[in-house]
């Protein structure tokens, strides 16, 4: 086994990308609950502790706080925002609320590079986000930076090894963060670089096999990049007691049912069964508009077209799932973590208590473009593994407003045009993400001599790394220009079509 860094989580919608950031410098790196027991970290041979950044204020009564016996295990800490001020509140320091909240860039200008600012600039352009700072350092700390704010944005005690900063170097707004991280991990931890995308797959498909165990699984295959490789994955972990299940709720892009029967039963050879519920996902979804309702019924109708499926298999015991870290950290609620809530994803958030399968989702911890590192390495052709992302409602959350059978036909067609469009003039595999959006207005427009009064559609073509994320992509506009005049041409029912340019944040990157 590789050496460990532990992460405390404490609540950050980016403690998973410190995650990401430690296994981008070939380090293992695993997440725990932020008051994980000291005892437990000893036991599972830490070579260092990062705490994580977290909403709350040290002070408050529901703050999250960490077995202070971890100050003695005698490794080292970084503490990262919410985590420097634990830091201070538990070595003997003072924290207060700050006058000026720092959200967003700012300035670090490093006073002494020590072991963490080794090798970095006196100045850097840093992201910070947090309304109480440090206003007395613990005895034995330094001050080694300072930010407009704060005259303690990055702390030191050398001797035991503590490290603080008040700011965020794991977001790529941090200029050098990578090399602060790695600077902790290396030469401050004494980390071996020595983790890979093959050591995710042996150590992911121990622990498949420790939690399953000789039971079977149950998989919702959804043809996409995440489904794919989770069922990949598990294949490779406990073969024959896979089974995979493909929906058709209906909600799907045109020829998908067949695309997925011909590669996974046919190629693969896995257990695949089809089962076509689109009347019932229809007929649920009818007169609904509101987004999130939405997605609750089409993941509740989901879970209990998986049910049926449990009779037709002879039962299960586990249900897996292609989660990714960004379809949890958007769906993780106040009381739950504390990050907030943006929107619900249909596999994320456990099952009914009725149901007796187990949740296994061996992707949980990972961001997209690692999971095609993954199937890459576990043998996935490149349609599978560069296919773009498509979310689990399917076109139920690209059709704007209430969904009609009328409405889906349109806009089915629209995206096959896009994507038959995309595909030959090779800006498919150029971008993360590009898809066709139904919106519910008609418009004036000439066909001939005649007027007409039909449907928009918008395009979304998006650049990405990670989907945290994301800006409009830059498409040639003669392939606009064709992929538009295609679409009014060869789509009854739409009369215009419309690029959305939004950037994530402050827009998300589908539409509901």
């Amino acid at each position: 086994m590789a050496q460990t860094i532990a992460v405390l989580d404490f609540g950050s919608q980016l403690t998973q990308v410190i995650a990401r950031r430690i296994r981008e410098s070939q380090v293992y790196s695993k997440i725990y609950p932020f008051a994980t027991p000291a005892a437990k970290l000893r036991e599972d041979g830490v070579v260092g502790i990062i705490l994580s950044g977290g909403p709350q204020s040290v002070y408050a009564k529901t703050a999250p706080h960490p077995d202070p016996e971890i100050f003695k295990l005698g490794v080292p800490v970084l503490g990262i925002c919410y985590g420097v001020q634990l830091m201070g509140h538990f070595l003997g320091g003072t924290v207060a609320h700050s006058k000026a909240r720092e959200y967003g860039h700012g300035v670090l200008t490093i006073k002494k590079a020590g072991k963490l600012f080794a090798g970095l600039p006196k100045k850097l352009r840093i992201w910070n986000s947090h309304g109480d700072k440090l206003t007395n350092l613990p005895p034995g700390f330094v001050a080694t930076a300072v930010s407009d704010n704060s005259p303690f944005a990055g702390i030191e005690d050398p001797k035991r090894g503590f490290y603080g900063i008040q700011f965020h170097p794991e977001v790529f707004h941090t200029e050098r963060g990578v090399d602060m991280i790695r600077n902790f991990l290396v030469t401050v931890c004494g980390a071996k670089q020595d983790w890979t995308t093959k050591d995710f797959i042996a150590h992911a498909v121990a622990d498949i096999r420790a939690k399953v165990g000789k039971s079977r699984v149950l998989l919702g295959l959804s043809g996409g990049v995440d489904s794919s490789v989770a069922a990949a994955l598990l294949h490779k972990a406990i073969g024959k007691q896979l089974t995979c299940v493909f929906v058709d709720n209906g909600l799907l892009r045109k020829g998908e049912r067949d695309y997925v029967e011909s590669l996974y039963a046919r190629h693969f050879k896995i257990d695949l069964r089809v089962v076509d519920a689109s009347k019932l996902f229809i007929k649920r979804l009818k007169g609904i508009s509101e987004p999130e309702q939405k997605r609750k019924i089409i993941g509740r109708t989901f879970v209990e077209v998986f049910e049926k499926s449990l009779k037709s298999i002879g039962g299960a015991q586990f249900l897996g799932q292609g989660t990714l870290y960004p379809d949890v950290i958007e769906s993780v609620s106040i009381a739950g973590n504390p990050a907030s809530l943006i929107k619900t994803h249909h596999n994320v958030g456990g099952l009914p208590e009725r149901m007796k399968l187990k949740l296994i989702e061996p992707l949980r911890e990972l961001f997209k473009d690692e999971v095609r590192l993954v199937g890459a390495a576990l043998g996935l052709p490149k349609e599978v593994v560069w296919r773009q992302p498509f979310p689990g409602p399917g076109l139920g959350v690209r059709v704007m407003g209430d969904i009609t059978a009328d409405k889906l036909e349109i806009l089915r067609n629209a995206d096959h045009v896009l994507q038959d469009e995309m595909m030959k003039s090779g800006y498919y595999w150029k971008v993360w993400q590009s898809f066709a959006v139904f919106l519910p207005v008609k418009t004036v427009g000439v066909f001939g001599d005649e007027r007409t009064y039909d449907y928009v559609i918008a395009l979304r073509i998006v650049e990405s790394v990670d989907a945290m994320t994301a800006d409009w992509a830059k498409i040639p506009h003669d392939l606009l220009q064709k992929i538009s005049s295609r679409i009014t041409n060869e789509v009854r029912g739409v009369s215009r079509v419309v690029l959305d340019i939004s950037s994530k944040p402050p827009a998300t990157i589908e539409w509901e």
